[in-house]
């Protein structure tokens, strides 16, 4: 088991970093060493994975499919690692995480690296359908995404809930209004973020269930990109209500008529719940949503008659 177990790591290593060399590197061992484990795997089985160029290498059909294997095989590996060394001790390690924007990511991370200052932390930027890749795909250990497909294989923990909002520049009409109404937007020039953006989908639905449609004039894979476009007069956009940063050419404007909401969630693959790393980013999640649910409940009500 041993031997095989070193071939496949042998061409993880190999397919992970694009090439021998790099991988002898990375495994601090001889590159002939790894040539040969590589080769009496493939030949071990009559399968070829890799295809050797000069100086890089391609992944055959078959060495693709095994790749997707190994890798989770080689993060529950580092995830034993980690278990033993934080057994008894401070939680160390190093923790990535794939999140669809800066504002939830720097509250939590924040709080969490307070808790657990040894441990490195990463964080990859993408659209919420490209952030439930990560997790899937093993190559982040927890996420914070919104409105996806329910994912057998992926444990989603409820976080918060935001109102989409309109924002719109200084030379539109509607700056100096605190409020419109949804049929209003019929008629507007958008600039939205591409199809997979969470606060998109969550507003094209709202707009399709209302029988509306909008004109959408720019798509802009970046949350800047779309932010300097509005600014420049471009068109207007929508976002979540949270995310708004005050601007003084920018107004965010609330649907009068229609509470649009996304729900935002933390996310892990269920095959990794015994990680002690993810573990311990669950436990600073419920321990802020606590905070805010008692900050909640002790916020003086207004009204009136």
């Amino acid at each position: 088991m041993s031997i095989v177990f070193s071939r496949i790591r042998a061409f993880h290593a190999v397919a992970e970093h694009g090439g021998f060399t790099a991988a002898s590197r990375v495994l601090n061992v001889g590159q002939p060493t790894l040539t040969i484990q590589v080769r009496e795997l493939e030949e071990s089985y009559g399968v070829e994975l890799l295809v050797r160029k000069s100086r890089s290498v391609e992944l055959t059909e078959a060495g693709a499919a095994l790749f997707e294997i190994t890798r989770g095989i080689m993060k529950f590996c580092d995830e034993a690692h980690e278990l033993l060394d934080a057994h008894g001790q401070s939680t160390k390690g190093h923790l990535r995480l794939a999140t669809v924007g800066p504002f939830h990511a720097t509250e939590i991370l924040a709080a969490f690296n307070r808790d657990h200052p040894g441990v490195q932390i990463s964080t990859l930027l993408g659209n919420s359908e490209r952030t439930l890749r990560h997790i899937i795909d093993f190559e982040a250990e927890v996420a914070i995404l919104a409105e996806v497909p329910d994912d057998s294989r992926v444990t989603m923990l409820p976080y918060r809930t935001h109102r989409v909002v309109v924002f719109v520049n200084g030379d539109h009409p509607w700056f100096n209004r605190k409020s419109i109404r949804l049929r209003e937007l019929a008629d507007q020039r958008f600039v939205l973020r591409e199809r997979g953006s969470t606060t998109r989908r969550a507003f094209e639905a709202a707009i399709a269930k209302e029988g509306l449609k909008i004109n959408p004039v720019f798509e802009i894979e970046s949350r800047e990109g779309v932010w300097k476009a509005v600014e420049r007069g471009l068109g207007i956009s929508v976002v979540a209500d949270f995310e708004f940063v005050p601007h003084p050419n920018l107004r965010a404007l609330e649907i009068q008529d229609h509470a649009i909401r996304t729900q935002y969630s933390i996310a892990y693959h269920k095959d990794r719940a015994h990680s002690p790393l993810i573990k311990a980013f669950i436990h600073t999640v419920r321990e802020m949503k606590a905070g805010f649910a008692k900050t909640s409940a002790t916020r003086p009500r207004t009204g009136g008659k």
